[in-house]
């Protein structure tokens, strides 16, 4: 038997040479990273792989298929993030990270839990959810089931990488308290809670300064205040300054570059004394220690049960599936089917799956399951089928159409497989609209005339618009992307041999002009505002009180379930949240139980109401549970840029339970005691904040007492000139003050 010999970080990095300190900094190839034989680093593979292994042979290419190893393709992030299930999440990561081993590999490039921040993002297939606590929770137990098994996770894309458009240049300018609440809240969970062992920086820019040379984002934030103590590496070809970028806090620039061009910028920046030497030493010492915190797996490798791991993907699959609607017909909601029931299936994508998005992020699976097949195999002779339409627009899809009305015609049931082409979603473009193609909804209003017993089973790697069409269906089943076993799953949930209990991660809007972020996305001249600062998916839905098609949260079950019960006990550090969930109809089911909280009247806009925590439970019929979840100080607060902190306000919080952010069936209202936030006073602060300062209100009334007494008391007088800089009144001729004796005041109230 071979021993394996630990990597020696410390000796390793004090025998290396210069030159070869700077080649460990940048990839050997697109997947590999450099060895240096002579001190005895070897190299290690990173591939891709959010929902699934794809390692590829070290000469092919990037963006393609060409030779990636066969693997399990589980649902990617879309269909997981309404799971709103961190347990089943997790058992995935294991099984990743068990495939992972058993090709030697080191990192597995994932999980990405950037904010769907629109609906139209090409990449949104990809991550979790619009909420940052549901993509955090999730991201966290991914991490923790890959790292299970000695591989690597690298949770991406950080920064605000919420676009396509323009992607490795555009700059999203966001404001710090936006970041801090939504866009950097998911990776600090993912970071503190489940320490990946890598983070890899996105391509765009944050308020003007690439992601990939941001030293408040890679050091500041990521490494001072969170702990980060793995490698950062950049997204592929995201490097603009490799010598800004070390600066910076990124270790690993991949892929590799043209005649290793970067590692001769790192040393000639050391002996030119503009890089100290000592920041390429902590680079390539975090690179050292992924490589050995990795080698054991990649030494030894491994196995996995392929059969397994299906069976993984098809559970997983009915778990995230959300049945958006399922109205009575004949006095009986339509799904599950009447198991005696003719079966009209139609749709090409029930023959031909949808079932993962385009990109870096293709898996070749180990098998593909259908709708078509799986339903068949439970239906027999009573199920027929029709494509309807082609996968792209075609001339013959009249004629397709006008054998799928007959099909229909002569079926009990007619179930519609809808959704988007794989042309119409992908990495490296956004989507423009967020329709399904006219040649499907026309097939569905044909159908529905001949038919009003109409089931839409959809496969999108976004939301799609329902609000022009949805009245055709009297049961809309929201498949997303749900991975190789997803055909089989679909047809479980068809039967009702799987209860529905995927919930949505995303708000469904009546139309795209509805979104919080129409207005801003995706920018223009090289620039994208985030205008709609924190009130980004339901958060702004739900403060504009606007109606939408389904709210975030929102799904349906084959049983019904009640609340009663519910006890909050909470102070400004938190608290926790009791209510009792009983199953109160006829099936076993699963129920999210979510918990959202109100703010009290507040001095910043904040939501109306926010997902702290929730629960997935299953209850057999008639069987009742007690669900505790637990509330954090950070639950109850909003960040102030000004104090670079986290404030809890004090005053009335309200704190419901439901079932969705617009189904809250129990609602209580807790008072919280906490000290009034006190902001330092800025240089241009105004006499209004000067007066509304413990400090500086009484410092002031003691220097104007006698000199202006009506500015400090008079209504009229405050009105005018309230909102001034108080540095500004002290130039006005007659001022009792001057600017220099404004300044020395203000500097005496810190």
């Amino acid at each position: 038997m071979t021993t394996l010999v630990p990597l020696d970080v410390p000796a390793v990095l004090a025998a290396l040479s210069l030159e070869e300190k700077a080649s460990l900094c940048s990839g050997a190839d697109f997947w590999n990273t450099k060895a240096v034989e002579r001190a005895g680093v070897p190299a290690v593979m990173l591939t891709d792989g959010p929902h699934g292994l794809r390692k590829q042979a070290t000469s092919a290419d990037h963006v393609g298929l060409t030779d990636s190893v066969p693997a399990t393709c589980f649902p990617p992030a879309v269909a997981l993030g309404s799971s709103f299930d961190a347990d089943l999440v997790e058992r995935i990561g294991r099984a990743l990270g068990a495939e992972s081993r058993t090709e030697h590999v080191a990192v597995l490039l994932g999980p990405g839990i950037n904010i769907k921040r629109s609906p139209l993002c090409g990449r949104n297939f990809e991550y979790l959810s619009e909420d940052p606590l549901l993509s955090g929770l999730l991201g966290a137990a991914l991490v923790r089931g890959i790292q299970s098994a000695g591989v690597g996770a690298c949770v991406k894309h950080f920064a605000a990488n919420n676009q396509e458009t323009d992607r490795a240049r555009v700059s999203a300018e966001v404001d710090e308290r936006t970041l801090r609440e939504i866009y950097l809240a998911g990776f600090e969970r993912v970071v503190t809670e489940a320490m990946p062992w890598m983070v890899m920086c996105s391509y765009n820019k944050v308020n003007g300064t690439y992601a990939s040379q941001h030293p408040w984002l890679l050091t500041d934030v990521l490494r001072t205040e969170w702990g980060f103590d793995g490698v950062v590496v950049s997204d592929w070809g995201a490097v603009n300054d490799r010598v800004a970028a070390l600066r910076a806090g990124l270790d690993l620039q991949m892929p590799a570059t043209g005649g290793h061009v970067t590692d001769a910028e790192i040393v000639a920046a050391v002996r030119a004394g503009d890089l100290d030497e000592a920041v390429l030493d902590r680079a390539v010492e975090r690179i050292l220690t992924l490589l050995a915190r990795s080698l054991p797996a990649v030494r030894e490798g491994g196995a996995f049960d392929v059969a397994a791991h299906h069976a993984l993907a098809r559970e997983a699959a009915a778990d995230c599936a959300v049945l958006l609607k399922n109205d009575p017909v004949d006095g009986v909601p339509l799904l599950p089917l009447d198991p005696a029931a003719t079966v009209a299936v139609i749709g090409e994508f029930a023959r031909t799956p949808r079932y993962q998005g385009a990109g870096s992020s293709q898996v070749n699976p180990t098998r593909l399951d259908d709708a078509w097949t799986a339903i068949r195999e439970l239906a027999g002779d009573r199920a027929v089928f029709a494509p309807g339409f082609g996968l792209e627009d075609s001339a013959n899809d009249e004629a397709l159409r006008a054998e799928a009305v007959e099909a229909a015609r002569g079926a009990d049931v007619a179930v519609l497989f809808l959704g988007l082409p794989a042309s119409h979603e992908s990495e490296g473009f956004d989507r423009r609209h967020i329709l399904l193609p006219a040649a499907q909804t026309a097939l569905l209003a044909a159908v529905a005339e001949v038919n009003p017993r109409v089931v839409v089973v959809l496969a999108n790697g976004s939301t799609v618009q329902v609000s022009d069409w949805a009245h055709h269906a009297a049961a809309i089943l929201e498949g997303w992307l749900l991975g190789q076993a997803g055909g089989g799953a679909i047809a479980d949930l068809l039967a009702g041999r799987t209860n529905p209990s995927g919930r949505l991660a995303e708000t469904v809007p009546l139309r795209l002009q509805d979104n919080p972020s129409y207005l801003n996305f995706p920018g223009e001249l090289g620039v994208v505002r985030y205008g709609e600062g924190v009130f980004v998916g339901y958060r702004g839905f739900d403060a504009r009180e606007q109606d939408v098609s389904y709210p975030f949260g929102h799904g349906l079950s084959y049983t019904t379930f009640g609340y009663s019960d519910l006890d909050v006990t909470l102070d400004e550090e938190g608290g926790t949240v009791s209510v009792t969930v009983a199953n109160t109809g006829s099936r076993a089911g699963k129920e999210v139980v979510q918990v959202y909280v109100a703010p009290p009247a507040s001095a910043v806009a904040r939501p109306v109401r926010e997902l702290r925590a929730f629960a997935k439970v299953a209850l057999e019929p008639g069987e009742s549970r007690r669900v505790a979840l637990t509330l954090t100080r950070r639950d109850l607060s909003y960040f102030d840029p000004r104090q670079r902190r986290w404030v809890v306000e004090a005053g009335e919080y309200a704190v419901a339970v439901g079932a969705s952010s617009r189904d809250l069936r129990l609602t209580t209202t807790v008072t919280v005691t906490s000290p009034e936030p006190v902001a330092p006073l800025a240089e241009d602060a105004s006499l209004e904040e000067w007066l509304a300062h413990p400090v500086g209100s009484r410092l002031l009334a003691e220097r104007l007492a006698d000199a202006v007494p009506n500015l400090l008391t008079d209504p009229e007088m405050r009105q005018v000139v309230g909102n001034f800089p108080l540095a500004r009144l002290a130039t006005f001729p007659g001022a009792p003050m001057t600017p220099a004796e404004v300044e020395d005041l203000r500097i005496a109230t810190r």
